[in-house]
């Protein structure tokens, strides 16, 4: 009798060089649309580098807005998702600048589609009815320029005007320092792209803070240094995480 010994083939389960840089391409890719996502559809955040909106927002803070509220876009599309609610007077706004649609912008909405509005010696009045200033707005020039007195004449007094269909009118508290819906008009919805939400970081001004240029690269190691060892005296710790009414 004969004993013949059956030998068994195993073949190995653990995958190839290629199988592992394709799965780690897909959860790269994955991650990459879902960031997309949330930037395009959800939430987005915004460096502020004017100080138009002082002293709600401070040139320096950075805020996350909520694009989801107003009914986000959806990417590569004209479509937008319902809107929770629409924007309302008051509400601290980010949109795309008119002048080139491409610029953000972050002003107060002042007014909405079918609202008079009219700017008498810097006082806002809306349908005949004067509108405080928010909390934290200013004046800082205390000239009042007469009506047609070019551009000053539209910052202190303007109007009548009434806010066209599907518009918004913007205004920035900062009121003497705003270029804003009087110099450039009214805001189509098409342009609204979220309402301010939280300030999540705050960077104060340094103008003792190393330049960086493109034309010396030792400019770069140069500011590293200098935030670093300045960096607990230029965060405005006061105004993180200040979420806007």
């Amino acid at each position: 009798m004969n004993n013949k010994k059956t030998t068994k083939h195993h073949h190995s389960t653990q995958p190839g060089m290629a199988d592992v840089i394709w799965e780690n391409i897909k959860v790269f890719l994955t991650a990459v649309v879902l960031a997309l996502i949330i930037k395009t559809s959800v939430v987005e955040a915004y460096k502020v580098p004017t100080g138009s909106m002082e002293d709600t927002i401070l040139i320096g803070d950075f805020l996350i807005a909520n694009k989801f509220v107003y009914g986000a876009k959806i990417p590569l599309t004209g479509w937008r998702l319902p809107a929770i609610s629409d924007p309302k007077p008051g509400d601290v706004v980010v949109f795309t600048y008119p002048g080139d649609r491409v610029t953000s912008y972050v002003k107060r909405l002042v007014a909405v589609e079918g609202q008079k509005i009219e700017i008498k010696n810097k006082i806002l009045y809306v349908d005949g009815m004067i509108v405080p200033d928010a909390p934290e707005a200013k004046h800082t020039d205390s000239r009042v320029y007469p009506r047609g007195n070019n551009a000053m004449g539209s910052r202190d007094n303007w109007g009548p005007y009434t806010v066209p269909k599907d518009c918004y009118f913007m205004m920035g508290d900062n009121r003497d320092l705003s270029y804003d819906s009087r110099f450039w008009g009214s805001v189509h919805k098409d342009l609204i792209l979220g309402k301010a939400m939280i300030i999540h970081w705050s960077w104060s001004e340094d103008n003792n803070s190393p330049e960086v240029t493109a034309t010396d690269p030792l400019t770069v190691p140069r500011s590293f240094v200098y935030n670093t060892l300045h960096f607990f005296d230029r965060v405005r710790w006061g105004r993180l995480l200040t979420v806007f009414n």
